[in-house]
């Protein structure tokens, strides 16, 4: 792909593993100037490593940051001021029947997954303005639409996302922003393959990290009944294009 990024900047959040990882990369082999964003520098500094062996002129760096608080968002802002191109990829799941879901586990999930992206965007999206370009891109789920009923309260937080990405795409109406949705099926990323493993779910094909070989089980109702369309053996480097091509284009309010 051509997708004439050279000189762009770029910040993928939640970006040291999956499908966020992924993205970092392909955009990085665009030209972008990618900043990633980790929980700790160790997973920081080894992604940045990763991406810097695999593309030899990468312009890569990360910051080591929790975006589920206000303070976190605030540091991540101050090491960045100013980006072309905003990627929300951050974001955390957990299956619990719902009678279960407490209201701390409810707080946990919305400022992860959705007040990261309120937060970031809120800063970015007025300098893009004023810049008249600009690339918001919330990396949701088809659970905004298809909720699983393992984790609602993880369903929710996706469409949150879907809303206010068509709502701030409303606010961009003749300028050269767009904001979009990539509304991704179940990804057989690094955290989802651990997680099947830890409760012992065999993962379909080769494993991408561990060696670990539970008994077959029942594959989980979350992953079994997604459309067919996204119950294919998907991976996050094939997830990662679409949310290159959002960095590049697409009219405002798309969901991918």
């Amino acid at each position: 792909m051509n997708l004439q990024l050279d000189g762009k900047k770029t910040l993928v959040t939640g970006s040291t593993a999956g499908i966020g990882f992924a993205i970092a990369r392909t955009l990085a082999r665009e030209g972008s100037s990618v900043v990633i964003t980790g929980r700790t520098q160790q997973r920081v500094d080894n992604a940045t490593e990763s991406i810097r062996k695999e593309i030899r002129d990468a312009k890569i760096s990360g910051i080591a940051v929790d975006l589920a608080t206000p303070e976190g968002s605030s540091k991540c802002i101050e090491a960045v001021p100013a980006v072309d191109v905003l990627v929300n990829n951050v974001g955390v799941y957990e299956p619990k029947p719902f009678e279960q879901i407490t209201d701390d586990d409810w707080h946990t999930i919305i400022e992860v997954n959705f007040m990261s992206g309120v937060r970031l965007s809120r800063h970015y999206l007025s300098r893009m303005k004023a810049a008249n370009w600009g690339r918001i891109i919330f990396i949701s789920s088809e659970s905004a639409i298809n909720i699983p009923v393992e984790m609602i309260h993880y369903g929710v937080t996706k469409t949150m996302q879907v809303a206010l990405a068509r709502g701030l795409a409303e606010t961009t109406l003749g300028t050269a922003l767009t904001v979009n949705s990539v509304l991704a099926g179940p990804t057989r990323s690094e955290g989802v393959e651990k997680f099947l493993i830890d409760n012992s779910f065999t993962p379909p094909g080769p494993a991408l990290s561990c060696n670990v070989s539970p008994q077959p089980m029942k594959w989980p109702l979350w992953w079994r009944s997604s459309p067919a369309l996204f119950r294919r053996r998907s991976t996050a480097r094939r997830s990662a294009p679409k949310a290159a091509l959002c960095a590049r284009f697409f009219n405002y309010g798309a969901q991918l």
